[in-house]
């Protein structure tokens, strides 16, 4: 795909240059046709989708979301796209409700250019339905000059209890990241469905909100702590890579206890209208060029083993973020139960009502 890239572009940058003011995709192999990708925001590289465009002739139509909540509403209400990209645990939800299709084997041709440690998830053992995009961790960013990591490896993510650090934590506004760190303070697994360890991380939670006064935040946490606002906060991988790039006073730190192992992953709507271009999207985007570009401009760490390693020595040299941990046997990834994903979504309101008054 790497070396098919690069002289397509080649031809086409010439065929552009002699075409006179004549349509430059004519006669590429899908000129005309549209893509309808569903993509989280910020998550794509400068040249991402303008390369797939210039390669294939074809139009990328983007709509973006902010949760995978929000994505599975329009995606069980019909609405039509032709690549998702979706976590781990919610993956397992569509393919359960039989709302993603199968890929053609036959045509995805970037199963070697991956890296081993993000291939056949419990999600989607043979990637049968799924091809990674990004992955990562979740742990925790701190200010070095205001945390010792030696009250990291003690105490882990009950570092969130320690007073010591009140009114100035972050807390990232994500039920299932939230009681991740609960149950693994508590020494639980974060894919429990035992009722007494939920409502006991829920009793953690309330607890930190209530007595910490920590600022419940999503995205804002990236410019806040690469500007040192806080002293620490709970973080996804990719987006402490970026903070720690920005300010050199930034660290990340993983608790021994375990973390939450994620993969985001291009899949295929069962009522996609373009399956056959979906495919060469998935063998594009996973392609040395697009996942560099993706990669290099997000933060966040590549599928493709060669990008991965190349930027690990490059871009992010010394940053512990940019590369997921692995061998870690407390490391999970999320699965999905419906039951259990009541439970903590009612729990979580409440845990949000809890810091509303609190304050």
């Amino acid at each position: 795909m790497k070396k098919l890239l690069t002289s397509l572009l080649a031809v086409a940058t010439m065929f552009t240059l002699t075409a006179c003011g004549g349509d430059s995709n004519a006669d590429k192999p899908y000129a005309g046709q549209e893509l309808h990708l569903y993509n989280w925001g910020e998550y794509m590289g400068e040249n991402f989708i303008s390369g797939f465009e210039e390669l294939t002739g074809a139009k990328v139509v983007v709509d973006y979301f902010d949760s995978n909540e929000t994505m599975y509403i329009k995606v069980a209400n019909g609405e039509p796209y032709d690549i998702l990209v979706p976590s781990d645990y919610m993956i397992e939800r569509l393919i359960q409700e039989d709302l993603i299709q199968k890929l053609d084997k036959d045509k995805i041709t970037c199963m070697d250019e991956l890296v081993d440690a993000v291939k056949g998830l419990p999600y989607d053992p043979n990637n049968e339905y799924s091809i990674p995009y990004f992955w990562g961790t979740v742990g925790i960013v701190y200010d070095k000059t205001k945390v010792s990591e030696a009250d990291l490896e003690k105490e882990g993510y009950n570092i969130f209890l320690d007073t010591k650090y009140k009114g100035d934590i972050y807390l990232y506004d994500s039920e299932r990241d939230s009681f991740m760190m609960a149950l693994k303070a508590l020494g639980y697994s974060m894919n429990t469905k035992d009722e007494k360890e939920l409502e006991e991380a829920y009793n953690w939670l309330v607890k930190c909100v209530e007595t910490m006064e920590p600022e419940i935040v999503t995205d804002e946490i990236i410019d806040n702590m690469a500007q040192g606002r806080k002293a620490l906060g709970l973080i996804y991988s990719g987006d402490a890579a970026y903070v720690m790039s920005e300010n050199e006073n930034m660290g990340f730190y993983m608790p021994e206890t375990g973390t939450n192992l994620w993969s985001d992953a291009m899949v295929i709507p069962k009522n996609a209208e373009n399956v056959e271009l979906a495919h060469e999207f998935i063998n594009y985007a996973c392609s040395y060029e697009a996942a560099m570009d993706n990669s290099s401009f997000v933060g966040y760490t590549s599928a493709n083993q060669e990008v991965m390693d190349e930027l690990a020595s490059g871009d992010y040299e010394g940053i512990n973020a940019y590369v997921p941990r692995t061998g870690n046997d407390k490391d999970e990834v999320f699965e999905y139960d419906e039951a259990t994903r009541k439970i903590i979504s009612d729990y979580f309101s409440k845990v949000k009502i809890a810091a509303s008054n609190a304050q």
